[in-house]
């Protein structure tokens, strides 16, 4: 029964699937050099180049379930292919990069969907639209969402540091010290970090065994998270600012702390994925 299905599903047409994804590189290839200098010129959207290999290894995981699905073309998944490509006319007409960027997604969806049908498509959906997450956030909304983030990462930081006998009196987004003043700008805002938890929390969730419940739990984690991180280091530097000046609290100080409090939320993640993760019941019973 599993050989039927597996000679039905490479009995399909894949020069016809090939062609089309060239196609589709061919057409959307001006929207690719401007994405590759957002990923790599841009710490907001770094995480974004690692996204196709992630969906790339995520669908080889789900090979088995594949070649057993039947393959099957879905009218569904052309609709969904030529509204891609209006958005990218759309998109494109008006200038508008994200809608661009999106277009390509739905389309890859799309020609996915129409050529192997739903049965397929449903073992990889989310390896399919865990791609948007390659899509750069625009900047007028990260600009906006940063300058939120930077109000209240400096609020909290002011209290937490007066909690700590260190005097410090914000104003906006400045911090002034006794000999002092340090601002917390967007890097320091937590933007980078929520961008890159977010997407990690709704990996982490689908690789998560157990109930749906806890998958959401994981993605919701990542917000709260990316938020907690980036006040220890603005309460850090903020101590080292007090204690012993601004220069030592800036410079490489700066980066190696954003670096540092990073991975210990990537580290923090990983523990609570660990925790929520379902333990298999030994087969004694015990």
């Amino acid at each position: 029964m599993a050989d039927g299905k597996t000679n039905r599903l490479f009995q399909k047409d894949h020069l016809m699937t090939i062609l089309l994804f060239v196609l589709l590189g061919m057409l959307f290839y001006p929207i690719f050099p401007d994405l590759y200098l957002d990923w790599t010129l841009n710490d907001n959207n770094s995480h974004g180049i690692l996204v196709p290999f992630i969906s790339l290894y995520l669908v080889w995981r789900k090979r088995d379930d594949i070649i057993l699905a039947e393959a099957r073309s879905s009218y569904w998944g052309l609709a969904v292919l030529v509204t891609g490509l209006i958005l990218y006319v759309l998109g494109y007409g008006g200038g508008m990069v994200v809608l661009q960027r999106a277009a390509f997604v739905i389309a890859v969806i799309g020609v996915v969907l129409y050529n192997y049908g739903t049965a397929v498509f449903s073992k990889i959906m989310f390896p399919l639209a865990f791609l948007f997450f390659m899509i750069p956030i625009p900047i007028a909304i990260e600009a906006l969402v940063s300058l939120r983030l930077q109000l209240w990462v400096s609020e909290i930081s002011s209290i937490l540091l007066n909690a700590l006998s260190v005097s410090v009196l914000r104003e906006g987004n400045i911090l002034h010290f006794a000999s002092t003043s340090l601002e917390v700008a967007e890097a320091c805002s937590g933007i980078r970090s929520l961008a890159a938890f977010i997407m990690l929390g709704c990996l982490l969730g689908y690789l998560l065994s157990g109930s749906y419940s806890r998958k959401i739990l994981l993605v919701l984690v990542a917000v709260p998270l990316a938020f907690i991180v980036n006040i220890i280091r603005v309460v850090g530097t903020g101590i080292l600012a007090h204690r012993y000046g601004a220069a030592v609290a800036q410079g490489f100080f700066h980066e190696f702390s954003g670096i540092g409090v990073f991975l210990a939320g990537l580290v923090l993640f990983m523990v609570i994925f660990l925790a929520l993760e379902e333990k298999p019941i030994p087969s004694d019973g015990r």
